[in-house]
């Protein structure tokens, strides 16, 4: 690969939609904790506002370190980042004190750090090295997949033994990177048909009618399937669908974790959660708080709802309901764009590289922060299990802002030197 000397400049419509969304952010953390008999104001330490507050400043000294950081850097030094962050991994297990069912934040004092949410743009970097140094191959070799699945499974298994679910699960977001570098899709609608199963396995009682939902599926697709040799791979995918709807109820009952269970079964039955003060409480209490916010919503810091604690957490990850009751459907729509802009953004980003390293590294950075956005807003109005998924840049939280702050601010450094670079 050679490089030109030559100038660069950074993208000024990524980091001006960053800053917008903290700024939101900020606003909306202070909102969702205010106390009109309380002194203290946005920028008292005392509450999370202000402490929000001192991690954005915080980021901005990270920003201007990863900007003087030569760009090469960040190539060359993956393997090693990636390896750092995995022993952290290790290293939280054996020190870290158990919170809420889960060992993940290292404490010093008061201040804690959760290596989990760093680990992703390490993951990131480890990956786009791999995939890049194979050259001109493509993904279509086992050996190659099974390295990049190692590479994204290792810390995801590290972080599930931690406890932290959700935080385990944004790793497979980085299957969606392999297919843009040639993987096949048949793992994706594999992975697609699974879930359906699943919920479907929860949802339907009847075990009989769960087997003539997967009959049909599959007739529907072997119809067009003349060879035999395919009609045999139906057969044995049949035979695997019917163990994987046999072992849904292991799964829930002897795998996850009571809090867990309760997560995932609150979606399809209410009364799980017999004391009405669970996750399903927290969600259908965020759904009432956006609704109640209307089309213009109630105004800043007139949120009747929000300042009766009615949600929860409601500073962390359901931040956005508090956007939704203070500025109803006008607000939430407009944040949403904004979310859209940002990722259509690094999309084009990633495409106008010219080295396969910063594409595949850009990619990383739009799956992460799209798998956390979708996650984040389907568990607020109750389409997906409460798992702990901050929303990007708004969601009260250090670690957090750091990491996604990390994750983006390498790929704009990329961006910047792309004219500097000439592929092979």
């Amino acid at each position: 690969m050679r490089r030109l000397q030559g100038t660069y400049q950074y993208d000024w419509v990524t980091i001006t939609l960053y800053y917008v969304l903290l700024l939101v952010g900020w606003v909306s953390i202070y909102a969702a904790t205010y106390d009109e008999t309380s002194t203290q104001t946005i920028f008292s330490l005392g509450i999370n506002s202000g402490r929000q507050l001192l991690w954005i400043g915080t980021s901005v000294f990270i920003v201007i370190g990863i900007l003087l950081i030569d760009f090469r850097l960040y190539e060359t030094a993956s393997y090693p980042i990636y390896i750092a962050f995995l022993i952290s991994l290790l290293l939280v297990l054996f020190f870290a004190r158990e919170i809420s069912g889960s060992r993940s934040w290292f404490e010093i004092g008061s201040f804690k750090i959760q290596p989990a949410e760093f680990t992703k743009f390490a993951t990131g970097l480890a990956l786009a090295k791999f995939i890049s140094s194979m050259g001109g191959k493509d993904l279509s070799k086992v050996k190659n997949q099974a390295i990049c699945l190692a590479v994204i499974g290792l810390p995801s298994l590290l972080i599930l033994i931690q406890g932290d679910a959700g935080s385990a699960m944004v790793f497979a977001s980085l299957i969606l990177v392999l297919y843009r570098e040639g993987l096949s899709p048949i793992p994706l609608y594999m992975g697609l048909y699974l879930i359906i199963l699943f919920v479907c396995s929860l949802l339907v009682q009847n075990l009989i009618i769960v087997i003539v939902l997967i009959i049909l599926a599959l007739v529907g697709i072997g119809i067009t399937i003349k060879k035999m040799r395919q009609w045999l791979l139906i057969l044995v995918v049949f035979v695997l669908s019917l163990g994987f709807v046999f072992s849904v109820d292991f799964i829930i009952n002897d795998v996850l974790k009571p809090h867990q269970r309760q997560r995932v079964l609150s979606l399809v039955d209410p009364n799980v959660d017999p004391t009405g003060k669970g996750v399903r409480y927290q969600t259908k209490n965020s759904m009432v708080t956006i609704g109640s916010g209307g089309l213009t919503g109630k105004g800043f810091l007139n949120g009747s709802l929000t300042q009766g604690d009615f949600v929860p957490a409601q500073s962390t990850d359901f931040i956005f309901s508090t956007i939704g009751e203070e500025y109803g459907w006008l607000g939430t729509t407009g944040l949403l764009i904004l979310f859209m802009t940002l990722f259509f953004r690094l999309i084009q980003l990633a495409e106008r590289q010219k080295s396969r390293f910063a594409r595949i590294y850009g990619y990383v950075v739009f799956a992460i922060l799209f798998f956390h956005f979708t996650l984040n807003i389907s568990m607020v109005i109750g389409l997906f299990p409460v798992i702990g998924i901050p929303l990007p840049f708004l969601s009260y939280g250090g670690s957090s802002l750091w990491s996604f702050t990390i994750l983006l601010f390498i790929f704009l450094k990329l961006d910047a030197h792309r004219m500097q670079i000439l592929e092979r």
